[in-house]
């Protein structure tokens, strides 16, 4: 059997760990200290890509939308929101951790086809808290893959995005008739009547990690009336 060969390693901040990119043959991986099995594997993205595509569906032919993305990962959900939407429009990826935005513009890259190399794209390394408080309505849509779901996983700062006043200040930012796409590892009733007291309109969906296979993923679409 081929070897995993280690890349690179990234320390996330206020103590959440160490990630390790490692990859074998075309195979990539990244994992957490600490934690048992991978946090992502370049076979394994199909979840993210429905993220994408169950939250930019109502921009297919909106020119200039602009959505943004919370989290890099191996940039599957950003290859996908901009597959999703209009030539004209621009998507805006939001990455905590400046490692990860450096392996996909390396080897990382190639297996969400290089999406950073869009013109469409633009990165934001840091917090993508500070690009949901702004309380100015910017983004048509907003995909979040930071962390496990509603119970932080990586780092504790998410918690925040999840709290009632984080998805009021999100609500904010939304324009009208705009779409909050979250995934999560698994259901949370709680957090779906959260999301319905902030003013969302709710639904869930479930999204298997490989094409009708694999683990179960909860995606939340909150939606912003008009």
């Amino acid at each position: 059997m081929v070897p995993w060969v280690k890349l690179g390693v990234a320390q996330i901040p206020n103590n959440g760990g160490e990630l390790t990119l490692s990859q074998r043959d075309e195979e990539f991986s990244i994992r957490l200290s600490g934690i048992r099995g991978e946090l992502m594997n370049s076979r394994v993205y199909n979840s993210e890509k429905e993220l994408s595509q169950m939250g930019c569906a109502h921009l297919k032919s909106t020119p200039n939308a602009h959505v943004l993305v919370g989290g890099l990962g191996m940039g599957y959900t950003l290859a996908a929101a901009l597959n999703e939407v209009t030539p004209s429009s621009q998507v805006t990826v939001a990455e905590l951790i400046p490692e990860v935005v450096e392996w996909n513009q390396g080897p990382l890259g190639k297996c969400a086809k290089n999406p950073l190399q869009d013109p469409r794209t633009t990165v934001k390394t840091g917090d993508v808290k500070y690009l949901l408080n702004t309380r100015k309505p910017t983004y048509d849509a907003i995909l979040l893959d930071v962390d496990n779901g509603p119970e932080g996983l990586t780092h504790s700062d998410n918690n925040w995005i999840y709290s009632f006043e984080g998805l009021q200040d999100i609500y904010q930012v939304l324009k009208p008739k705009g779409m909050l796409a979250i995934w999560s590892a698994g259901p949370d009733y709680l957090f779906s009547v959260r999301l319905k007291k902030a003013g969302y309109k709710v639904d869930t969906r479930i999204a298997r990690a490989r094409k009708g296979k694999g683990s179960k993923h909860t995606i939340f679409l909150a939606k912003k009336p008009a």
